[in-house]
């Protein structure tokens, strides 16, 4: 199978790039980059052709692509390359705006392509083996969740608004939404929250706090900020506290660690598990080479947890709960 990947503006292309090289009958096929001189770099570090042109690109004997590139251009990359016959992962958030988001959808079901949001938390194994315990009733019905996202401020573009689409809450909303709602198979219906800049050297969104209600009847909140400092160990946190009539289950998806304490650099993490990243191609994969007429994290899904995040903007400005479609 022959992949490229479009713009390396975010900081998963590299990771999607050396999962891509890793699989078996798998070929990274070329790079396409606004950014010429990023573009070029990235294509001579890991052996392939970059191209100047999209449409250059685009024309290319390839079967999918990947999108990596500024949030407010996922729109624009994913229309041409469904366009051009190309099955797509693309970056979350699927898009800043619910408009754009639609439309990525209603091209990619045009044109016969499957669209994919990457969302690799959902290939982590504690969180696949959460699902199974659910499904399989050990928790009971489930009445409430405690979710967080806490990482690092990114800087770059992810603080200017018109290429990112908003800070924290938009940046780790979604991969805590799109679990909650795979876990349970319900939707948000009511969003509250409390988004303010606090610690960011520049005025963005670095903190959230989001309550969340859910049409069967599920309680939720979740932490969704950039407040991990640059001595943290870590760039942030994923973790999960789900309450149900018959137990309880946590989370938490990088503790698979080893904590190292030195002269030279005082506490840090060494961590030594699993790559979400390389599930998460791994099944783009499988789902292109099997001819599924639907990824297994659709465009939809994307849509969903870009639409929560959006709500939470909407309720801090208005100070009052909103309610999603």
């Amino acid at each position: 199978m022959k992949i490229g990947i479009i713009s390396f503006a975010h900081m998963h292309a590299y990771s999607y790039a050396l999962s891509i090289g890793a699989l078996d009958d798998v070929e990274l096929v070329g790079i396409y980059d606004d950014d010429a001189d990023r573009g070029q770099t990235f294509a001579e570090k890991l052996g392939t052709d970059f191209y100047p042109s999209l449409d250059e690109f685009l024309a290319q004997e390839m079967h999918a692509v990947v999108v990596t590139s500024e949030n407010s251009k996922h729109h624009d990359y994913v229309i041409a390359a469904a366009k051009a016959g190309k099955h797509i992962l693309c970056e979350k958030p699927l898009a800043p705006k619910l408009v754009d988001a639609e439309a990525m959808i209603q091209c990619c079901k045009e044109n016969g392509v499957l669209l994919q949001t990457a969302f690799p938390v959902r290939f982590n194994p504690s969180i696949m083996r959460a699902k199974q315990l659910i499904e399989q009733g050990k928790v009971g019905r489930i009445l409430a969740i405690k979710g967080t996202n806490r990482g690092q401020n990114p800087g770059g573009w992810f603080i200017e608004p018109e290429l990112s689409g908003g800070g924290a809450v938009i940046d780790h909303t979604v991969h805590v939404v799109d679990i909650m709602r795979w876990y349970m198979g319900a939707e948000v219906t009511e969003v509250f929250a409390e988004v303010d800049h606090l610690v960011s050297e520049k005025p963005i969104d670095d903190c959230g706090i989001l309550s969340l209600e859910f049409d069967n009847g599920v309680f939720a909140t979740l932490d969704c900020s950039w407040t991990r400092n640059k001595t943290f160990p870590t760039w942030g946190d994923v973790t999960l506290e789900i309450i149900g009539t018959e137990g309880t289950l946590t989370i938490d998806v990088f503790n698979q660690k080893l904590n190292v304490f030195s002269n030279e650099n005082g506490y840090r993490w060494n961590f030594w598990g699993d790559d979400m990243d390389k599930g998460l191609i791994a099944d783009f994969v499988a789902s292109v080479r099997e001819g599924k007429s639907q990824a297994s994290v659709t465009g939809e899904d994307g849509m969903r947890a870009v639409e929560v995040a959006l709500a939470a903007y909407e309720a801090s400005r208005l100070h009052k709960p909103v309610t999603l479609r």
